[in-house]
């Protein structure tokens, strides 16, 4: 058994995608032990509770120092003991105390082709502005391991996404996410959950 645990920002489609196909029984042996978000009004945690998952907010702003927030980010993963951290749209830097302790166990999903339009500052709808001011043909998505850097870590999938003639960033990061996200997420945790992809 696989123990994911997923981390959230916002609105959680990417959440919804995993929590889809695990209940489709199409994630292999896993089971989601938590979801965490540093947004108390994220509606991943409405997805998280009306999935019967356990959902917490560990959130900066109610701690006086990053220090204490970090130490309170760690113990609420620790509380569960994953097997694999999942970064599903998490739009806080993690602790390099995390990443050593979870080491090749954290992943993310980064909306670009990875090495393009990604690194520090590249995030949301930012990335999709970035490959149309550029003028890309093709962009995607990128599954990869967490490193200290900024998307640096090793890549497991891509899946590459046309650019449409008059695609806004919206446009594009709604086709993004129909078409590449929601698949090469759950199908990394998959992967991962039948050994086709190791950690540590």
């Amino acid at each position: 058994m696989l123990k994911v645990l997923v981390c959230v920002s916002g609105g959680g489609t990417n959440l919804q995608a995993i929590l889809d196909k695990a209940k489709a029984k199409e994630l292999g042996d896993v089971e989601i032990v938590r979801v965490i978000s540093n947004n108390a009004n994220a509606y991943a945690l409405t997805r998280a509770a009306e999935a019967g998952v356990s959902g917490v907010c560990v959130s900066p702003k109610d701690y006086a120092t990053r220090d204490e927030f970090h130490k309170a980010f760690l113990q609420a993963i620790d509380e569960v003991s994953p097997d694999l951290v999942v970064l599903a749209g998490f739009l806080v830097v993690i602790p390099e105390e995390v990443i050593i302790k979870y080491r090749n166990r954290i992943i993310n999903i980064h909306p670009s082709l990875i090495p393009s339009f990604c690194g520090t500052g590249y995030y949301g709808l930012k990335v999709h502005e970035a490959a149309l001011e550029r003028g890309v043909k093709v962009t995607g998505a990128t599954v990869h391991f967490v490193d200290e850097g900024t998307d640096t870590g090793p890549i497991i999938l891509q899946k590459a996404v046309y650019v449409k003639e008059g695609d806004t960033p919206k446009d594009l990061q709604l086709r993004v996410m129909e078409e590449a996200e929601w698949e090469i997420l759950p199908k990394a945790i998959r992967m991962i959950a039948d050994g086709e992809v190791k950690l540590g």
